[in-house]
């Protein structure tokens, strides 16, 4: 069995990275996933999602080093759901997601992909040519 997610969203902090007591670079960061739509009613909804990141090794240090709040990502790996009760007694979920691949998506036509094996993969735009449709 084999389990892929991938998500699409702004950075909601800062990443914080620490080392693991065996020297293994871990840097976390929170990611916010919109959707919007219109309900019957015809009044535009909205819904986020937060997932909590963390990246490993090379890829933690490189997402450390260039990801702040705000930054445009997209992060592929894998997910983990757990249930709790929050401090106001309500149920909650929590989704953390192991990344695998990082792509960061700045605002111009070129992004880099980095995944957890440290291989940079040049994301740049494509010329109109190349463009499969």
């Amino acid at each position: 069995m084999y389990q892929k997610t991938i998500v699409i969203g702004h950075l909601g902090r800062d990443p914080e990275m620490r080392y693991t007591p065996s020297g293994q670079a871990v840097t976390s960061f929170s990611v916010a996933t919109s959707r919007r739509w219109t309900g019957q009613d015809g009044q535009q909804q909205e819904k986020t999602t937060w997932f909590r990141v963390s990246a490993w090794g090379k890829l933690a240090e490189i997402c450390n080093q260039y990801l702040n709040k705000g930054s445009l990502v997209l992060v592929e790996g894998d997910v983990d759901a757990s249930a709790f009760t929050g401090q106001d007694g309500q149920p909650r979920a929590s989704l953390e997601l192991n990344a695998r691949n990082v792509q960061f998506m700045p605002r111009g036509s070129q992004s880099a992909s980095y995944d957890d094996d440290n291989t940079l993969r040049d994301r740049g735009g494509l010329e109109e040519e190349e463009i499969p449709f």
